[in-house]
């Protein structure tokens, strides 16, 4: 079976579920499209009420749906709570604000001319969705909520690792009162992707995931002239200045490359110390990693989930190898983890040259590097120096400092004094090979509409 459902704490094969046939994937697509003819003339308010409803369903059953969460991915039990929040949110941020964000802009006319321009936001019709396996709900959200309230119609193709997920949150609109066809998830191969990005009826693709998927999705889907938004990956620094607070940013470095067990795009996974503080940033830095403990997911007292996969975690250990093979410091701190579950040693590599093959490599898991930087200037320059660039972090005593050293960095987005994180008012994206098209505030919901000019001008008017 493609679509498989593995605790990672056990290794235990829970679920499988076969892969739609092509006659089923036919009909998705046309109960899509007959929902769309109506769901486009829906009233923002009654689209609104099923998202406020899907918002409401996601809170009181969130230790349902976050259970869930922890045993298919190996997500910490708290954070699959925060993340059932954070999508209720995501939900409930676009039911408020979708009618505003798409009002008509009215174009200001010329002094003296007659007539009037405006311009309207209408919805495409159905959009594919191609997500990951890290946030299996908030991805989901994020595609969901601002195109559906945009009048468009949603088909989604999860993660291969999380099919229970996916599934519930087909059923979480349809417990909501949307009707069949609004929101549609699939179990399908790279073949029948390919196919429905093919199709006239399919009108933009939304994905999240590797720069590989990204390139092969985005090439496609400029083959037959459809937009696309890309949200790839990246190797976010977190820049670390002179006169930071240590013991707070310590903290909060742990924080950004630990936070979903580390398995986060946005996770700081570059730590760039400047020189003076090095040593003592760094020996803090290890025993913090080092104060890990991991166990089950479930339990309060992990603090060091397993990865999402046995094969992901051998995929990170290949990565270290390399690191070390070619001349870097690799230092495994903490008790040893458990041998059995899809766990990997927390890691901090240093000394990383700049022709080390994992010098621009995009760690997923409790490994982090850090490097060295003469001064501020050098440090951007280590952050610049990726061929990704979603996000970043400035920790500084210097709020101004920070600020102005922020807009040096090329990325989508820089947080000062705190790791890169997300919320629903908070547009995300980034820029190289982490992608284009931006989620999440009014940005997100612009993506996926038609600006339509309609311009009235009098019939006289001289030509």
């Amino acid at each position: 079976m493609s679509y498989a459902s593995t605790n990672p704490f056990t290794n235990q094969t829970v679920a499988t579920f076969r892969d739609i046939t092509d006659h089923e994937l036919d009909n998705v697509v046309v109960n899509a499209q007959s929902t769309f003819l109506s769901w486009k003339d829906t009233s923002f308010g009654d689209r609104a009420k099923i998202m406020h409803r899907a918002a409401v369903l996601l809170r009181d059953n969130a230790a349902e749906y976050a259970r869930l969460l922890t045993l298919e991915m190996g997500k910490l039990y708290a954070e699959s709570v925060g993340e059932v929040e954070l999508s209720a949110s995501i939900l409930e941020y676009y039911a408020d604000n979708a009618e505003a964000f798409l009002a008509p802009q009215v174009l200001p006319a010329k002094s003296g001319e007659a007539g009037h321009a405006v311009v309207h936001s209408e919805p495409l019709g159905i959009l594919l969705g191609i997500q990951p396996w890290n946030f299996p709900y908030y991805q989901l959200a994020r595609v969901a909520g601002p195109n559906l309230m945009a009048g468009n119609v949603v088909i989604v193709k999860h993660a291969s690792i999380v099919p229970q997920s996916a599934a519930a949150f087909e059923k979480l609109f349809l417990d909501a009162g949307a009707p069949k066809g609004l929101y549609s998830n699939i179990y399908a191969t790279k073949e029948q992707l390919s196919s429905m990005i093919d199709d006239p009826r399919i009108r933009g693709v939304a994905l999240t995931g590797s720069e590989q998927a990204g390139a092969i999705v985005a090439a496609r889907a400029g083959k037959n002239l459809k937009k696309s938004t890309m949200e790839l990956g990246g190797t976010d620094a977190l820049i670390v200045l002179a006169d930071a607070d240590m013991d707070k940013t310590v903290a909060w470095a742990l924080w950004g490359r630990m936070n979903n067990g580390g398995q986060c795009c946005v996770a700081s996974k570059r730590i760039i110390v400047e020189e003076s503080i090095a040593d003592e940033f760094t020996a803090k830095f290890l025993d913090a990693m080092a104060g890990l403990e991991a166990g089950d997911p479930l339990l309060v007292t992990t603090t060091l989930p397993p990865m999402s996969s046995q094969a992901a975690a051998d995929g990170l250990r290949a990565q270290v190898k390399t690191a070390r093979e070619h001349g870097a410091i690799v230092t495994e701190v903490g008790p040893t983890v458990p041998s059995s579950g899809a766990f990997v040693q927390p890691t901090v590599i240093t000394q990383i040259s700049a022709d080390n093959p994992v010098y621009d490599m995009e760690f997923f898991g409790p490994v982090a590097l850090v490097f060295r930087a003469a001064d501020a200037d050098n440090a951007v320059r280590i952050a610049n120096d990726s061929s990704y660039g979603l996000g970043g972090s400035i920790f500084t005593t210097d709020i101004a400092r920070g600020e102005a050293l922020a807009q040096k960095i090329d990325t989508g987005m820089v947080f000062v004094n705190h790791p890169t994180w997300t919320r629903a008012d908070l547009p995300f994206g980034g820029v190289k090979k982490s992608g284009y098209g931006h989620e999440l505030s009014s940005a997100g919901i612009q993506e996926f509409v038609n600006k339509k000019l309609i311009n009235t001008v009098p019939i006289d008017a001289p030509a």
